[in-house]
């Protein structure tokens, strides 16, 4: 990688967060003419099955025909007797994926293509192939990691972060949800902090997704193409000799090591003021305490959608008692709601299209969201449920 790079991903980190996902967005809209044969990359090696998402342009952003390529690999591996193990990683040295392709699926959603429904089903019965792989299954999440590229991870027993990773679940800033089994990943993470990152979308980075419970390994990113070779050399590994190489790498590595977690001084106050019932008391928690910590919080959620942080919320307080299938099931339906409604369209737009940053959410304001609304996009579709 050289230093433009590194200067680009610096840049990255200076700019405001609003911004900054324009940017990440932006990417997702680019490289529409690869040949999607070379999107993602399928590879038998040593022992391990190697999948590498392939489009550095667009930060490897994950698309229909991507889905369609790994899903039955992954199968096919996992019931392979001579593969012992997956690994999935992604190319370009900015992105391990940074979400789903978002312009894609706003293009069909306003004109009822199919593809607003099959991009969301096929996407998450791979989160479930993920979430219930039989074979240790090793997510390097080298650089940005948001939304689709959280869902190809984090249900996974593995995932090894770098100095580079860069974590978060932008979507309320959007008008969508934490899709991809963030309803039940994130509500299982210490304290509140998965309502605070779902609610915020504050990003995380490097070792501090390890403290947080989102990494399970912290490794140096130059680092990982060792880590690879040294699993694929394995003869016939155990889970147990998987974890035994990530967890020599990860003792080895000294990067902010000492470093207290990003969270640590606010985390009385998260799971305090982010442990209320409804939104309207969680910003009234917020009001109340009126810290600089409280009040910076306060601004964040205030720009992003009234839907989005009312289904949010329900999402993961349900989603805390649910297994993982279940919650993919509830968030296929979720996921059609906000294909029928406004504020993904006009999340979309401001962000990404006219780039004003300023969405006209419809309703305005948390009190004109009902509870009859909400209840609404928890419905049963019916025959057109998501089926794992």
């Amino acid at each position: 990688m050289g230093p433009p790079m590194g200067l680009a991903v610096r840049q990255l980190r200076r700019l405001k967060p609003f911004n900054r996902l324009q940017i990440i967005l932006q990417h997702l809209n680019m490289s529409k003419h690869t040949d999607s044969a070379a999107e993602v990359l399928l590879e038998k090696r040593g022992c391990a099955g190697v999948i590498t998402m392939n489009r550095p342009k667009a930060l490897n952003a994950l698309n229909l025909s991507m889905i369609r390529q790994i899903y039955p690999q992954l199968k096919t591996w996992e019931k392979d007797p001579e593969t012992f193990l997956i690994i999935i990683k992604g190319t370009g040295g900015k992105a391990f994926c940074a979400g789903g392709d978002i312009r894609a699926i706003t293009d069909a959603g306003k004109v009822g293509d199919k593809l607003a429904q099959d991009f969301f089903r096929e996407e998450y019965i791979l989160n479930n192939a993920v979430g219930t792989c039989q074979k240790p299954y090793v997510a390097l999440i080298d650089g940005i990691t948001m939304g689709g590229g959280v869902g190809l991870s984090v249900h996974g027993p593995f995932r090894v972060a770098t100095e580079k990773t860069l974590f978060a679940m932008p979507e309320t800033a959007i008008g969508l949800f934490p899709d991809v089994g963030g309803g039940y990943f994130l509500p299982r993470l210490p304290g509140k902090i998965g309502y605070y990152l779902a609610l915020t979308g504050c990003r995380l980075k490097g070792r501090d997704l390890q403290k947080a419970g989102i990494a399970t390994h912290f490794v140096e990113s130059e680092k990982l193409s060792a880590l690879e070779e040294d699993l694929i050399a394995l003869k016939s590994p155990s889970k147990e000799n998987v974890a035994d190489v990530l967890n020599s790498y990860h003792m080895k590595c000294k990067i902010d090591q000492e470093k207290q977690f990003v969270l640590d001084e606010h985390m009385d106050k998260i799971n305090s003021l982010f442990s209320a019932n409804s939104m309207e008391e969680i910003i009234q928690n917020l009001k109340q305490d009126g810290s600089p910590f409280a009040l910076k919080q306060l601004e964040t959620i205030n720009k992003m959608s009234p839907t989005s942080l009312k289904m949010t919320l329900r999402q993961l307080r349900e989603g805390a008692s649910l297994n993982l299938q279940d919650v993919l099931t509830m968030e296929y339906r979720l996921s059609q709601a906000c294909m029928r409604g406004h504020d993904f369209y006009e999340g979309v737009r401001a962000v990404l299209i006219d780039k004003d940053q300023v969405p006209k959410w419809k309703p305005a304001t948390l009190e004109e969201v009902t509870d009859e609304f909400v209840d609404n996009c928890f419905k049963s579709l019916g025959n057109s449920d998501l089926k794992l």
